[in-house]
């Protein structure tokens, strides 16, 4: 009878936690019993469920010890003892050590161990709302959320959204929306990316989603200032799963534990939860309502493709650049996309300098670019959101929208 997912999870974490503690301590042969130990269970994971979607940091995992046993064996003289395979092809347990080395730190436990600062990206950013190219709904909303209530608290007896959920297509600057309103109001922009907090730890997500929201409070509190938690791609977090993992279901049980604390502070509070996703019809109705505002960051309208054609050709060297045709034939074109787009133009009469042989000569120049060249790069670079997925954000935002 084969092992539920939860328990093949759960013990690669203990075996893995154990192999680190006893390698720190230079305890080399249980140490690689202990690794071996966890990628067996990493191995059997990816066998019983060969479709999920963590399956490849989980063998990422794998050989992270597997290279650690080999670094073991071979800083102490054993490689020709009895060579280990990989752990995919095979589980055969390695030659134990006699454990009796001194208590080292070394490089490789630190490698596995996995900061978690590398995850977060702590800031007071610089951004003015004038970088955010249109989405007025979007900057409405969002100012009467953060920094009306900040300059002003006691216009709001009833309290303020401290939860607060941007969805729409990839690249229109739901990032971007975050960091300006942090900015406005000197707060700290703390940026992570759930997905990478998923996958980093096995086992230890939901430990790090408590140890996130403890370092947000902290500064909240012992600064005095505000605190903007922006997690990027939340639904890696509150996804709805047809097989989910054991893992995933206490981290889901931790944010909800962390986002009922924020919402129940005093209304004095200043810290914030922004969530972001290119997914929102992924995430499980339970985990909505703790986002009181659910704002629609939609594709770049004609004035606003207008302003960014601006903006990005502007260091360009161009020749009669017709910038409201470019802004009327760029529709359904995302700001990232608008920006490619332009980009391509640039490395394309670079390209042609090269190729004319002419590059290395003194005072060689690209020529300048013109509207032609843009209309003909728009045959080749289609807009990177279909019209089904906007259909899609457009059926989502009649039932869930919350301005």
């Amino acid at each position: 009878m084969s092992l539920a997912p939860q328990e093949l999870e759960n013990s690669a974490s203990k075996y893995a936690a154990e192999a680190i503690r006893l390698d720190s301590q230079g305890s080399r042969g249980m140490a690689i019993q202990s690794y071996q130990h966890a990628i067996e269970a990493l191995v059997k994971l990816v066998q019983i469920y060969p479709d999920y979607k963590l399956n490849k940091v989980y063998m990422e995992r794998a050989n992270a010890y597997q290279n650690r046993i080999k670094a073991l064996q071979m800083s102490h003289g054993l490689e020709d003892e009895r060579p280990t395979s990989n752990p995919i092809e095979s589980k055969d347990e390695p030659a134990n050590g006699n454990g009796a080395a001194k208590p080292t730190k070394s490089a490789g436990v630190e490698t596995l161990k996995a900061d978690f600062d590398d995850l977060v990206m702590k800031e007071k950013p610089k951004v003015s709302w004038d970088e955010v190219i249109g989405l007025d709904d979007a900057k409405r909303a969002i100012r009467e959320s953060i920094v009306y209530p900040m300059k002003r608290p006691d216009l709001f007896p009833l309290g303020w959204p401290r939860g607060i959920l941007l969805y729409g297509p990839p690249g229109c600057g739901k990032t971007l929306l975050a960091a300006a309103a942090a900015a406005e109001i000197e707060g700290y922009f703390i940026n992570v990316d759930a997905a990478s907090m998923m996958s980093k730890w096995l086992g230890e997500a939901e430990k790090n989603i408590s140890k996130l929201f403890s370092m947000a409070r902290k500064l909240n509190e012992s600064e005095g200032v505000p605190v903007l938690l922006f997690i990027d791609e939340i639904d890696s977090l509150l996804g709805t799963r047809n097989s989910e993992v054991g893992g995933e279901v206490r981290v889901k049980n931790q944010f909800l534990t962390e986002m009922d604390g924020i919402n129940g502070k005093s209304k004095e509070s200043q810290l914030y939860v922004i969530g972001a996703t290119n997914k929102p019809w992924s995430l499980e109705a339970g985990f909505l309502r703790r986002f009181q505002k659910r704002i629609y960051v939609t594709l770049p309208d004609n004035a606003s493709r207008t302003h960014l054609f601006n903006q990005y050709t502007k260091p360009l060297n161009t020749d009669a650049l017709k910038i409201e045709d470019l802004a009327k034939i760029t529709d359904g074109y995302s700001a990232s996309d608008v920006k490619d787009v332009c980009q391509s133009v640039q490395l394309h009469v670079v390209n042609e300098l090269f190729e004319s042989g002419k590059a290395m000569e003194q005072g060689a120049n690209p020529r300048p670019i013109v509207t032609n060249d843009f209309k003909e790069m728009l045959k080749i670079r289609k807009p990177s959101v279909s019209v089904d997925m906007i259909r899609a954000y457009m059926r989502w935002s009649d039932q869930f929208k919350a301005l």
